[in-house]
């Protein structure tokens, strides 16, 4: 079981440290997916917008510069060539996504890593809850101080969202204040220390940032009759379904129309 030091909310430290729960804080710390989480988070950052010209949408260049053969010059076909000075860009950027994703197993291992790496290193600190009512920036100041951290890039992460504390962190420029789930491995990497709230803490699923587990839905219950008889073994009717209401019965005028023509003779044409 790992261990932290645990301090109150003003930056008292309590005797006894805190024990980080086991299910995400196992002292793992896989390397290849923290450069993989790393590495795709800092690649979804880019805009892929550079873009240069090539010999397409230079202006200019419609006729060629000199005859073909007779001059003892090499052959030109267009002064907007990518060797000629004002031509196009050969092999230039051009607009595209950089976008990548991994999976969220392998983002959530990422994240843990993240964290066993600065709990090991000594850096990471749980304090109680902060209790402010309007951001004070002195107060967050005077609690990093008390802590050593007052000139170290620290990441604090509340539990859910706090406006006060993320205002008091705001103009300070070696503070960032995020809330707890919503930390990513590279946030975590980039800070030397973690100052985590215990109400953060408390449960390994809040912890880890996952969601709850989905609860199956409950199945409709059978009636009593058929549920007794489903256990002794006998087959139940099931009951039988409403009647479709009627069609209405066709007019009386119809009928009559239809029964004159069809008792109607048929009459023969007459030969020539």
């Amino acid at each position: 079981m790992i261990e932290a030091p645990h301090y109150s909310a003003s930056g008292a430290k309590h005797a006894q440290r805190f024990a980080l729960p086991g299910d995400t804080f196992d002292g793992a710390v896989n390397e290849d997916v923290l450069h993989q989480a790393v590495k795709v988070h800092l690649q979804n950052q880019r805009q892929g917008t550079a873009k240069t010209k090539s010999r397409s949408f230079v202006s200019g260049g419609n006729q060629k510069p000199w005859k073909q053969k007779g001059t003892g010059r090499a052959r030109q076909g267009s002064t907007r060539a990518p060797h000629w000075r004002g031509g196009g860009t050969a092999f230039g950027p051009i607009p595209r996504d950089y976008r990548a994703d991994i999976p969220r197993k392998v983002r959530q291992l990422a994240r843990r890593s993240a964290l066993n790496a600065r709990a090991r290193e000594g850096m990471l600190h749980v304090v109680d809850p902060f209790a402010m009512d309007r951001p004070k920036t002195s107060a967050l100041l005077g609690l990093l101080a008390k802590l050593a951290l007052q000139d170290t890039k620290t990441l604090i992460l509340t539990a859910g969202s706090k406006p006060s504390v993320y205002l008091s962190g705001r103009n300070v420029p070696h503070i960032e204040v995020l809330p707890f789930t919503d930390a990513t491995a590279y946030d975590i990497l980039r800070a030397d220390a973690l100052v985590i709230e215990s109400a953060a803490l408390g449960s390994g699923a809040a912890a880890d940032g996952e969601a709850p587990a989905r609860q199956p839905r409950p199945r409709a219950a059978k009636p009593a009759a058929r549920k007794a008889a489903t256990k002794s073994g006998k087959t139940v009717a099931k009951p039988a379904r409403r009647a479709k209401p009627a069609k209405a019965a066709k007019s009386a005028k119809t009928a009559k129309a239809k029964t004159a023509k069809k008792s109607a003779p048929k009459h023969k044409k007459a030969s020539e």
